[in-house]
């Protein structure tokens, strides 16, 4: 239970995603949602509405004021995943967020106090994308780089192939839709 940002790195498919949101989420003590974000399916246009909001009538096809994940992960975790598919413009912006503890909507000219804590995860080696330039070097160490989770690929834990195999089965027969009478 901490609300310094976590990062989470391994290959796409090691459970990156599940590990916070059964894993870390629950046991950070923290009352709000967990909220995923996928930061490689929004068009960069529309990546600072969906982080941080927007209010009606700040671009062409707003009609109503929107909360981006950051509201939505109020006092809860907010896994940013794929976070190395943010261009530089995003990253300065998801580092200031980080930094003043503050967000502001698309349109505002009022800050909003955000309390989400911010896990983020990649698949890619963040420190090589910082040598290329494709990755900030502060917000990497914001992302605090020293306590991240290396999940490494199934191949290299077949241990837990009867666990995951006995977990899916359970969630998989719990659904009733999935059962049917003989």
């Amino acid at each position: 239970p901490t609300p310094m940002p976590l990062l989470v790195t391994g290959a796409t498919g090691t459970g990156k995603n599940f590990l916070v949101r059964e894993v870390i989420h629950p046991l950070s003590g923290r009352k709000g949602p967990f909220v995923a974000f996928d930061c490689a399916t929004v068009p960069e246009s529309l990546l600072p509405a969906a982080l941080f909001g927007s209010v009606r009538g700040s671009y062409t096809g707003s009609v109503a004021d929107r909360p981006g994940v950051f509201e939505a992960a109020a006092g809860g975790t907010l896994f940013l995943d794929e976070i190395e598919n943010l261009s530089l413009e995003a990253q300065k912006s998801l580092l200031q967020a980080l930094n003043d503890g503050v967000i502001r909507r698309i349109g505002s000219s009022s800050e909003i106090p955000h309390t989400a804590r911010i896990v983020a995860a990649s698949n890619s080696d963040l420190k090589a994308k910082v040598i290329e330039g494709t990755f900030r070097a502060d917000l990497l160490m914001r992302l605090n780089p020293a306590l991240a989770l290396r999940l490494p690929r199934l191949a290299e834990r077949l241990s837990d192939l009867e666990d995951l195999a006995r977990g899916v089965a359970r969630r998989f027969f719990a659904d009733p839709a999935h059962v049917r009478e003989i």
